[in-house]
């Protein structure tokens, strides 16, 4: 029995810590959402200038419908939190009110056997005829156990109580909460309803515009190429300087690293889902992958990396220890920074001014130049970045802190 009930108490101690770890993370979570929204709205106040409408505007407030979604997702998290919470909270209450209503009714009896049974003449009466002293004393011992035993169930009364009344104030905050949980809820609610009407808004305005929107398109896609095949060729280059010394054939084959390589490669791959991003503050307008497109129908877009838009001024900073092994530049698409991280590589591509030169070793949150800001296209501030393992493209959303 007692093993039982120090398992179930390890048992109660580990859930009390996953619950902590979740209410933490959704903090976090919904403090990350706030801070991208907050991204999203200044990026589409600078837009807004503009009152043509245009790609970049559509994008932008795309993203912060998905951020918009992301926190009203958080927020459903919390209100089930706190139904959950709540729900053990009302459980624990009733069980505090069971136990006192059964210590008041027992309590009841004792008082009841004590004062109206018996008087205090009774008792001393019932001491004194006694046989002999021995058993007088037994009794008398007797009694005054039976008095601490009442003493003993008042005080467990009240302590009861005590503890019931500090549980009822516990559910009081924690309906408080839930409702400012409701609230916030529709509030967001009621703003992606706004910000989904502008997306419908922009659509159709656009649409009136399909055949610039194609030319447009293709256009793009044509520096896409041109940058995606120099950085490949670039990267192809480097990796077949390394060592002949490899395993593993066709794509999987990877390439001889140094010791310290290796350490760095390590670290890397130890760092997936919690590097920090490239940029202080943007948000991600095109995601890794074929992806459609936000207003032609049956058009699609194959993404070798993903698109980050901060506000103008914007500096890519390095995600991680490494060397800069490649700084080049492409008509049209402005300047790109390679750095090696091991057997990884990261690629900041539509950069005005670089800070750094090959052979520089890295830090990571280290500026190594500015994006460039389309003033033709409301100060769009787009950066380019690319995570590959030795010639294999990743998807560096799975890379980047969430």
């Amino acid at each position: 029995m007692k093993r039982l009930f120090i398992a179930l108490a390890l048992i109660g101690c580990c859930l009390f810590v996953l619950q902590g770890q979740s209410v933490s993370e959704l903090k976090k979570r919904k403090e990350n959402a706030l801070k991208q929204l907050e991204i999203t709205n200044n990026l589409i106040s600078e837009t807004s200038k503009n009152k043509t409408a245009t790609i970049n505007q559509l994008n932008v407030l795309n993203a912060q419908i998905k951020e918009q979604q992301k926190l009203i997702n958080t927020i459903n998290a919390e209100v089930n939190g706190i139904n959950r919470q709540l729900s053990k909270l009302r459980g624990e209450a009733n069980g505090l009110q069971k136990q006192l209503d059964d210590l008041k009714a027992e309590y009841a009896k004792l008082m009841y056997h004590s004062y109206f049974k018996k008087n205090k003449y009774e008792n001393l009466l019932f001491i004194l005829s006694a046989d002999d002293f021995g058993q007088s004393y037994r009794r008398w011992r007797y009694m005054k156990q039976y008095a601490q035993y009442c003493e003993k169930k008042g005080d467990e009364i009240k302590s009861t109580k005590t503890a019931l009344d500090a549980k009822l104030a516990e559910v009081e905050e924690k309906r408080v909460e839930r409702l400012a949980a409701l609230k916030s809820k529709k509030a967001e609610q009621s703003k992606l309803n706004e910000q989904k009407k502008k997306q419908n808004t922009l659509v159709t305005q656009l649409k009136k515009k399909e055949k610039n929107l194609k030319a447009e398109l293709k256009k793009q896609q044509q520096l896409a190429n041109k940058l995606n095949k120099q950085i490949e060729d670039k990267i192809a280059a480097e990796t077949k300087k390394a060592s002949s010394t490899s395993t593993g054939k066709g794509k999987e084959k990877t390439y001889a690293l140094t010791k310290e390589e290796k350490l760095v490669s390590g670290n890397f791959e130890k760092n997936k889902g919690r590097l920090p991003w490239p940029v202080e503050k943007g948000i991600v307008v095109g995601s890794f992958g074929v992806q459609p497109h936000p207003v032609l129908k049956y058009v699609s877009v194959d993404n070798k990396g993903i698109y980050i838009q901060g506000p103008k001024g914007t500096k890519a900073r390095a995600v991680f220890d490494g060397e800069v092994t490649q700084v080049f530049s492409i008509p049209g698409s402005n300047n790109a920074v390679i750095i090696k991280h091991g057997a990884y590589r990261t690629v900041y591509a539509n950069l005005t001014k670089v800070y750094v030169k090959a052979g520089d070793k890295v830090k990571p949150k280290q500026n190594i130049g500015i994006v460039y800001t389309d003033a033709e296209e409301n100060n769009k501030t787009e950066l380019y970045f690319q995570v590959w393992k030795d010639k294999l493209l990743q998807n560096p959303e799975l890379w980047l802190s969430k």
